[in-house]
Parts: structure tokens; C-alpha cells; sequence
């Protein structure tokens, strides 16, 4: 059901990858549909409900029958995004409640403002983000080897939290299904010259988003796929 009340953020539409996050999506969906009415949620393969909370919580659902990974089911919800008419805005969102509403609120603003066309953002320019030092070690080291293969300069190269608008959300054609996507992303960013800024953002690391995918293990994995990809 639509808000009675419309925000200013009606013309922006949250796009959450969802994969076995039932235990939580449903708040995360609650928390973020009170200044984003407009979440769309790719179920990628499920296998716990958690397209079922999702809809339940207000989000459109778009369901992947397999898992293919995330960076296909942000391509999917991007490009549901945009071929929705209101759609101005595009912000990239995780399902596990580690970004917080008021960031993405910021970055979409600094769209409107019209200083960039994609705003990344980064647990690495305030103190506010404690992700560990092994795991900090090995983001540093995927960030250097970004910057270094893109030719986009950024302090944090594999930070889910993304504003895009229009034309910077219609650049983009992912391909990388599995955790390269991050920095498939910032490459064809880069290749389209598109106007890019980073924003401050605080990353929540609970008990529960460390357990499903936050771990050393997986930064790990995320400079594997760098390597090989």
C-alpha cells in the first residue's frame, strides 16, 4: 500500500539484493520504507522465506529461481528501477541491516544537488566504522588493487551502500555475478566518465551481519575474485 504522506524521496528506488536473509529483511524493509517508499528486493534463490518477508514488509519482490550471486541480482534490480518512469534516483542496499536509511538519504541528496552522478559510500573517511584490523588489511589491499586497475580513486572499493542517478544507473551493465561486481562497477564508471564523489557512511557490524558474510573469510574471497576474475 502507498503512503498516505508522499516524501522527498519518491523519485528514488532502493535496490536490495536478498539472499537468506529472512531472519531480518523485514525490519531492514520497515526501517527504510518510511523515507524510501519504493524498494525493490531481488529474491536471489532463497531458500527461507525471505521473498515472502520482504513482501510482506511493503518491497516489491523480483525472484531469481537460482542463485546466481550479487552482482546479477543488482542487475536485475537495477534495471527494474529503470523502467520505472519516476525513477530518478537508484541507491544499492544491503538486506542484512548493516546500512543505515540516513546515509543513503545523504548521498541521494548530494545527487540532487547535482556534484556527481554516483555517489560511493566509504567506512574508511570518519571513525565511525570498526571492521577489524585483518579485515581492514585485506579491504586496503582490494582498494589498492582497484584503484590501480580502474583508474577511479576510491577509499573503499567494495562498499554496497551506491547512489546513482539516472544516467549513471543506465551505464552500468554488470557482469561479474559474484563479488568482483564491486569493482566491475567503479571500472565502467570510470570507462563512462561519469562524475563520482564519496560520502562518510557508517557500517553496522552486528553479531548477525558478521555471521552471514562479513567475515575475514569473505574480504578474503572478495581479493580472490580481484585476482582471478
Amino acid at each position: 500500500m502507498r503512503m498516505a504522506a508522499t516524501t522527498m524521496y519518491d523519485d528514488t528506488w532502493l535496490v536490495v539484493p536478498l539472499y537468506n536473509e529472512g531472519e531480518v529483511i523485514r525490519q531492514v524493509i520497515a526501517d527504510a520504507r518510511p523515507t524510501f517508499p519504493r524498494i525493490v528486493c531481488v529474491d536471489d534463490g532463497s531458500i527461507d522465506g525471505s521473498g515472502a518477508e520482504a513482501a510482506a514488509a511493503g518491497a516489491v519482490v523480483v525472484t531469481h529461481p537460482i542463485n546466481l550471486g550479487q552482482g546479477a541480482a543488482l542487475q536485475t534490480g537495477i534495471e527494474y528501477a529503470l523502467r520505472q518512469p519516476d525513477a530518478r534516483y537508484v541507491v544499492t542496499f544491503d538486506s542484512d541491516g548493516q546500512h543505515r536509511v540516513e546515509d543513503a538519504a545523504a548521498m541521494v541528496d548530494l545527487l540532487r544537488a547535482d556534484v556527481a552522478d554516483v555517489v560511493f559510500g566509504s567506512r574508511f573517511l570518519d571513525g565511525r566504522t570498526s571492521p577489524g584490523l585483518l579485515k581492514k588489511l585485506v579491504l586496503k589491499a582490494a582498494i589498492a588493487f582497484s584503484n590501480a586497475t580502474t583508474g577511479v580513486r576510491l577509499t573503499d572499493t567494495h562498499n554496497g551502500l551506491r547512489a546513482f542517478n539516472r544516467a549513471g544507473a543506465s551505464a552500468l551493465s554488470i557482469k561479474q555475478n559474484r563479488m568482483a561486481h564491486a569493482s566491475e562497477i567503479i571500472e565502467q564508471v570510470g570507462k563512462a566518465g561519469l562524475r563520482y564523489v564519496e560520502q562518510p557512511v557508517h557500517i553496522l557490524y552486528t553479531d548477525y551481519s558478521r555471521k552471514k558474510g562479513q567475515s575475514l573469510l569473505n574480504s578474503v574471497n572478495i581479493l580472490t575474485e580481484l585476482l582471478y576474475k
